[in-house]
């Protein structure tokens, strides 16, 4: 991170990194920009899913419940972004576990100038709670949930990015 802020990468309509970067903070993509944003579907071996909840004080959706993830800094790879995103909200190390992409997509919001890609990973590791040290920041707790948790969850309104999930772990052939 410089002095005025975290970077990120700007990507172009086919996910190619452009060369140049903007700070997060403020920033406004225009039509062809993107960011990179990653999500992860923490599985454990019995099919629980780790789940947090967003702090209160984030400008968008405080106190939902969502997968951990964030966005990539400027020359971070998707899967370096991914590896430290879930270390530093939960205090897990995805190193020597299998995780892999299930499903990329792109959003475009010109009007707001939130274009992102998203790549969606799935890892399965093996942890306990007390292993979960999530970071105060971020979120105020966390869960390890069937995924009939995280539906119910989602009725309620309460999970974010619930279709995008389900959609994801369907495709990869994940039972939900």
């Amino acid at each position: 991170m410089d002095e005025q802020g975290e970077r990120f990468d700007i990507y172009d309509d086919n996910k190619r990194p452009t060369g140049r970067t903007m700070l997060r903070k403020g920033s406004f993509l225009k039509e062809g920009e993107y960011c990179l944003i990653v999500l992860c579907i923490i599985e454990t071996p019995d099919h629980r899913f780790l789940i947090t909840r967003r702090a209160m004080d984030k400008h968008w959706a405080p106190g939902a419940w969502e997968v951990p993830g964030g966005g990539a800094r400027a020359g971070e790879s998707s899967f370096e972004a991914v590896v430290r995103e879930v270390r530093e909200e939960t205090g897990l190390d995805l190193y020597g576990c299998p995780v892999r992409v299930i499903d990329s997509y792109a959003n475009v919001d010109l009007a707001r100038g939130d274009n992102y890609f998203v790549d969606i990973y799935h890892a399965v590791k093996a942890f306990e709670r007390e292993d979960v040290r999530i970071e105060k920041e971020e979120a105020t707790a966390f869960d390890i949930v069937p995924f009939s948790g995280i539906r119910r969850l989602s009725e309620e309104g309460a999970f974010l990015h619930f279709a995008r999930i389900e959609t994801a772990l369907k495709k990869a052939g994940i039972p939900v």
